[in-house]
C-alpha cells in the first residue's frame, strides 16, 4: 500500500463526516486488493450503521483475506446484525444469522429470541438454529481455558443470556422451537432457578419438552447437564427418570464414566431412587463393548441404585468372567455383598481369573463363605507366583498361627496335628522364629513341645543348630526328643550329634541315637540302590 493511500484510508477512517462513509462503500468493490482491504479496515473501524451494513452485505462474496479482516474486528458489526436480524430483508438476516454464529456474537441472542417471537417474514429455522449454535459455542468457551486476551469474560456473557434464554423457554407456545430449549439447557448449570421451576412443574408448557431433550438429546452439554444434576441434593424427579430411561450408548458411556470415580454422597442417594435403568434390561451386549474403565462404573451403577438385588447379581457375574481387567476387579469386590450358592460357585470360579488382583480379592471372600472343601484351594494359592495373591490367602488363613497350634497341640490327634501344621507352615511366616524361642525356653515341657512340633511340621533343618544345643540339655526326656528330631537331618553335624549321643548317660537317648543313625544308614543304602547316573 502507497504511503498515499495509507494516508487516504486513515483520513477517512478517523473523520467525523459521514459522506467518508459513502467514499469508502465503493471502495469495498475495487478491484485493487489493498484498496479493498484498506476500505474494510476504515468501515470495520468507523462508527456507522450504514458503512457496517454494507460490509455485513457483501461479507458472503468476500475473499478468505477480507473475511480475515472482519474476524479481527469482530465486534464492530454487532450493530449491523441486530438491524438484519430485527429488519424486514429475509436475505440479510440469514446473513446475519450465518456471521453471528461464525463470529460468535453471543450478545445477539437475546435479539434472535425476540425475532422468533415477532415471526413476521423473518426465517425462523435460521434464527433458532443460530440461538442454539451461539449457545453451543458459548459453552464450550465456558469449558476452556480462561483466555486473557478475549474481548469479554464468557461467565458474564452467560449471565446476561441466560434470562432471556429463560424466558423464551417459558414463552414455548409461541414460537415451538426446541432449539430455544436445547440453548437454554447447554448455558443451565443446573442451579438455575428457572430450569428447576419448570422441571419441577409437570404442568409447565416447557416441562414436556425439556423433559424429552433430557431422555433423548445427544449434545454434550445435555448430556453434562443431566449428570450434574446426580450430584444436587434436591434433584427433581423427572431428571432421574429421564437418566433411567436413556439407553444410547453415549450417554451410557458419559455416565458410567462418571460413576467409576467414587460418587458423591448427594450422587449415592439419588442412584438409590432408580429403581429401573433402561438399559440393563437390553442384555449385556452393550456392556461387553464398554471399556475397562465403564465397566467399573457399571459395577458401581448396580450397586448404589435400587434394583433388584438378582438383576444387580446377574449384571455383576458376566462382568467377573468375561470382563475388562477394571471391570472385573470392580465386579470382585461388589461380588463380596452377595451371599448364596450361585454366589459361591462365583468365587470358586475367579479364583481362575488370570489377573492376580481379582484372584487376591476372591479369596479374602472364600473363608467368609464357608464353601467345603476350600481350605485345600488356599493352601495351594501360598504358593502362588504372584506376592499379592499369596498375602491374601496368608491374611484368609490368619488363625492358623503357629503360636494357636502350640497351645491346642496337646489337644489334637495324630491326624488333625498333620494336616493343620501342614496349614500353620504355609500360613504362618513367623514360625520358624516362634519354635526357635520355644525350644530355648526354660520350660521343660514348653522345649518337649517345640521338638515334637518341629518334627510335625518338617522344619527341622531350618531349627538345626538350636535342637542339636538341646543334645547338652539337662532334661534326658528333651535330649532323646532332640535326637529323635535330628534323625530326620541329613547333614553331617546332625549325624556327629546323633554319634556322640550314642555314649549319653541315659539309656533312652542312647537307644534313640541308634535308632536314628541306622535309619540313617538304611536311607543311604536305599539311595545308592536307587541312584540313576542319568539323573
Amino acid at each position: 500500500m502507497s504511503e498515499g493511500l495509507a494516508t487516504t484510508l486513515a483520513v477517512l477512517q478517523k473523520v467525523e463526516n459521514e459522506a467518508a462513509v459513502r467514499v469508502l462503500v465503493p471502495a469495498l468493490d475495487s478491484p485493487n486488493q489493498a484498496i479493498r482491504d484498506g476500505a474494510l479496515k476504515a468501515l470495520l473501524l468507523r462508527r456507522s450503521r450504514a458503512g457496517h451494513r454494507e460490509v455485513l452485505r457483501r461479507l458472503p462474496r468476500m475473499s478468505q483475506r477480507s473475511r480475515a479482516v472482519v474476524r479481527e474486528h469482530r465486534g464492530r458489526l454487532s450493530g449491523a446484525l441486530r438491524d438484519a436480524v430485527l429488519g424486514s430483508d429475509p436475505q440479510a438476516c440469514l446473513t446475519a444469522c450465518e456471521t453471528a454464529a461464525w463470529l460468535g456474537e453471543y450478545d445477539l441472542i437475546p435479539t434472535l429470541l425476540n425475532a422468533l417471537d415477532d415471526r413476521g417474514g423473518a426465517p425462523l429455522a435460521a434464527l433458532a438454529r443460530t440461538v442454539l449454535e451461539l449457545a453451543d459455542g458459548l459453552r464450550d468457551e465456558l469449558a476452556a481455558p480462561r483466555n486473557s486476551r478475549a474481548r469479554r469474560d464468557p461467565q458474564f456473557v452467560r449471565k446476561h443470556v441466560l434470562p432471556s434464554l429463560a424466558e423464551a423457554a417459558a414463552r414455548y407456545p409461541n414460537h415451538r422451537r426446541p432449539e430455544v430449549l436445547e440453548a437454554f439447557l447447554l448455558l443451565n448449570g443446573g442451579e438455575h432457578a428457572a430450569l428447576k421451576k419448570i422441571l419441577g412443574d409437570r404442568h409447565h408448557v416447557a416441562f414436556s419438552p425439556i423433559h424429552d431433550l433430557l431422555a433423548q438429546s445427544p449434545l454434550d452439554g445435555i448430556l453434562a447437564l443431566l449428570l450434574s444434576f446426580l450430584d444436587d441434593p434436591h434433584v427433581p424427579p423427572a431428571v432421574l427418570g429421564g437418566i433411567a430411561r436413556r439407553s444410547d450408548p453415549k450417554f451410557v458411556q458419559c455416565l458410567l464414566e462418571k460413576l467409576s470415580r467414587k460418587p458423591s454422597q448427594a450422587a449415592t442417594r439419588n442412584l438409590r431412587k432408580l429403581q429401573s435403568i433402561a438399559w440393563l434390561h437390553e442384555g449385556l451386549t452393550l456392556l461387553g463393548r464398554l471399556d475397562g474403565t465403564a465397566q467399573r462404573g457399571a459395577v458401581r451403577l448396580v450397586m448404589c441404585c435400587g434394583i433388584p438385588r438378582l438383576q444387580a447379581f446377574t449384571t455383576i457375574e458376566p462382568l467377573l468372567l468375561h470382563g475388562k481387567p477394571e471391570g472385573r476387579r470392580a465386579a470382585v469386590e461388589a461380588l463380596a455383598e452377595f451371599r448364596g450358592a450361585d454366589a459361591n460357585a462365583l468365587a470358586v470360579r475367579a479364583l481362575d481369573d488370570p489377573d492376580p488382583s481379582v484372584q487376591a480379592s476372591v479369596v479374602r471372600q472364600l473363608r467368609r463363605r464357608s464353601i467345603p472343601g476350600v481350605l485345600p484351594r488356599l493352601v495351594a494359592l501360598m504358593d502362588s507366583p504372584h506376592a499379592q495373591v499369596r498375602k491374601a490367602a496368608r491374611e484368609s488363613l490368619a488363625e492358623f498361627t503357629v503360636r494357636r497350634f502350640l497351645a491346642a497341640y496337646d489337644l489334637l490327634d495324630e491326624d488333625v496335628r498333620a494336616s493343620t501344621a501342614l496349614l500353620v507352615k504355609k500360613a504362618d511366616p513367623h514360625t520358624a522364629a516362634v519354635l526357635r524361642e520355644e525350644l530355648q525356653s526354660r520350660v521343660r515341657s514348653r522345649r518337649l513341645r517345640a521338638l515334637s512340633v518341629s518334627r510335625t511340621m518338617d522344619v527341622v533343618d531350618e531349627l538345626e543348630d538350636q535342637i542339636t544345643r538341646l543334645m547338652d540339655d539337662a532334661d534326658h526326656l528333651v535330649r532323646s526328643e532332640a535326637a529323635a528330631a535330628l534323625a530326620k537331618c541329613g547333614s553331617a553335624a546332625s549325624r556327629e550329634a546323633l554319634d556322640r549321643a550314642r555314649y549319653d548317660s541315659s539309656e533312652r537317648v542312647r537307644e534313640v541315637a541308634a535308632g536314628g543313625l541306622h535309619e540313617r544308614a538304611e536311607f543311604m543304602r536305599w539311595r545308592e540302590t536307587l541312584f540313576d547316573p542319568r539323573d
